[in-house]
């Protein structure tokens, strides 16, 4: 068969329903061969980086990797950032490029380039990904996708490249189908899993700390098992913020950088802490760990390089949470858990006593309270996607997520323009249900071209820009280190009305400047005559209000901003 047409097959077969891609020359034939062989829906682009973004959302949405494609050259060195964060926030895609005729490729000369857009992308992207491939012999096509889609998802998933020249993509190959892969279960020690059981029944003091590994291994259902038995308090990080709802007893809040006050008081004063799929990075412990490390820590992650990385004298157990959950249930058959009253009464008081709402008090809307009502007002909505930036922690410091809801924001790449394009894959992979997406000025500017995509296909994306006129956390930071100094953040720097660019784009639009709007612009999104199309509310946010509370950098995490100083210049 036609290796185009295999290629098309072998998606259609592994489940995949939806691509993302922005058309080009080196990508026809495969684009050509979905079209006209499969079912597989063709989700158009305008960017190669929002189609990266895209098919992120879509991964993290249906748990298989998610698929783009992109032409040689600047097609494919575009998908990189989208790449990065796949491969730092642990999320299966497949990456597929086009490349120039294998007889267009320079090999080893010693020139820049031979063949018009010719690009090494293989060589730029391996450093991001799990496996790269440049496919010269069509006989090796079947063989590399087994192995891609294998390799995407097993372990730590991540992103997988395939780069595939032209004339490969038009050659006749046979088609095997007999490849195996086998993923092996780890075994873990029955006297940890002893040791493990026995110190959650002594703490006083115990706390989980839920990350992204979480969902990546698609152990959702297990974890919630895993909690309802321990009795063990939940506070999660910024990707693990949808690993258990807003109004469990049992949930804490969010901890790190800009984490809720009471929730990394609690973290520091915790006697056992139980970190489940979380690397323990400095924007969650913050850049002095050794306060952290006077307790007993149980580190589960499946890559061992994680664990006694940055935060040391962890029990390390190197398994994936598909092996732990399980073997910890059967190791705790016989073993009775009972909720640290005492311990929980004490954080419902720091919780009354450092409010969220309370953090700011700023001139005009509190981005806080605003979390509040969205969220009470939004039931219908499947997804929040934060982008990054002082909306991003207002987010993740105050939305109510109720079960079943997804967040999803780009956490180690930290990628501007992430939220707009993955709220496109995450509605696209909810079969159009609605999604939400809350981005800031800065943001919404750098993949603003998909508002286009939005209104083609009819999306149910609902758009909340907190319009602050300025790249606030970097604003923020001149506060604390440059007197004030605000080049290129409120200096040399402006934002549209984004209603107007809406409406431009068919997009109803509104814009809210005071508290007393909030009620109204909330409703206004899921009236009846508005719930089944995308719209846009444009949240005025004065220039000048900060994101509190943040660690006050080369402190514990239990000391923030504004009442902690930072003792050094943040490096990150």
């Amino acid at each position: 068969m036609k290796a185009s047409d295999f290629i098309a097959s072998f998606l259609s077969k592994k489940g995949i329903e939806s691509v993302f891609e922005l058309s080009g020359g080196m990508i026809t034939h495969i684009l050509d061969s979905l079209n006209q062989t499969t079912d597989i829906k063709i989700i158009t682009m305008h960017h190669e980086q929002a189609a990266a973004f895209a098919a992120e959302g879509y991964a993290r949405i249906t748990g298989l990797p998610g698929v783009a494609l992109a032409t040689s050259g600047p097609g494919a060195t575009n998908l990189l950032t989208g790449i990065g964060s796949c491969f730092f926030d642990s999320t299966p895609a497949v990456f597929i490029t086009g490349q120039v005729n294998t007889h267009e490729q320079k090999g080893e000369r010693d020139i820049r380039q031979l063949g018009f857009q010719e690009t090494d992308i293989v060589a730029m992207a391996r450093p991001i990904t799990k496996a790269c491939f440049l496919v010269n012999d069509p006989e090796e096509l079947e063989e590399v996708f087994e192995k891609a889609f294998a390799l995407a998802i097993e372990g730590r998933p991540g992103p997988v490249l395939i780069d595939i020249p032209m004339n490969v993509q038009r050659a006749q190959i046979e088609v095997r189908e007999n490849f195996i892969h086998d993923n092996k279960s780890i075994v873990i020690s029955e006297d940890t899993l002893k040791a493990l059981i026995k110190d959650i029944k002594n703490a006083k003091r115990p706390l989980i700390l839920a990350g992204r590994g979480i969902k990546a291994a698609n152990t959702q259902s297990a974890f919630d098992q895993f909690v309802q038995k321990t009795q063990i308090p939940v506070t999660t990080t910024l990707l693990g913020l949808d690993t258990i709802s807003y109004d469990d007893d049992l949930r804490i809040g969010f901890i790190g950088s800009y984490g809720n006050r009471w929730a990394n008081i609690a973290f520091g004063e915790c006697d056992l802490l139980i970190v489940l799929g979380s690397r323990l990075d400095i924007r969650q412990t913050g850049a002095d760990t050794k306060f952290i490390e006077n307790r007993k820590i149980y580190h589960i992650d499946c890559e061992s390089g994680e664990i006694n990385n940055r935060v040391t004298g962890c029990v390390g157990i190197v398994a994936n949470l598909t092996d732990f959950f399980p073997q910890f249930e059967k190791a705790s058959q016989s073993a009775e858990f009972y909720l640290p009253v005492d311990w929980l009464n004490h954080v419902n008081e720091l919780r009354a006593e450092w409010p969220d709402i309370n953090e700011l008090t700023p001139d005009g809307i509190n981005p806080n309270k605003f979390m509040h009502a969205l969220s009470k007002g939004s039931a219908e909505n499947k997804v929040y996607l934060a982008d990054v930036g002082s909306h991003q922690m207002w987010s993740a410091q105050s939305l109510e997520l109720s079960k079943g809801q997804h967040f999803l924001t780009s956490g180690g790449m930290g990628a501007m323009g992430f939220s707009l394009p993955a709220g496109i894959g995450a509605c696209i992979a909810l079969n159009n249900q609605p999604v939400v997406v809350i981005i800031g000025d800065g943001c919404m500017q750098i993949n603003i071209q998909e508002l286009q995509t939005i209104v083609r296909n009819n999306l149910k994306v609902k758009i909340v820009v907190l319009n602050n006129r300025t790249l606030g956390m970097i604003r923020q930071f001149q506060d604390s280190y440059f007197e004030s100094r605000y080049q290129s953040t409120y200096w040399g720097y402006s934002a549209p009305d984004f209603a107007k660019v809406a409406m431009a784009y068919g997009i109803d639009a509104i814009t809210i400047e005071s508290s007393e709007d909030i009620s109204s612009a909330v409703s206004w999104l899921w009236a009846d005559e508005n719930k089944d199309k995308p719209q846009l509310v444009q949240v005025m946010v004065d220039p000048h209000t900060n994101t509190y509370p943040k660690i006050a950098f080369g402190k514990p995490i239990t000391e923030m901003e504004p009442f902690a100083k930072p003792i050094e210049m943040e490096g990150t």
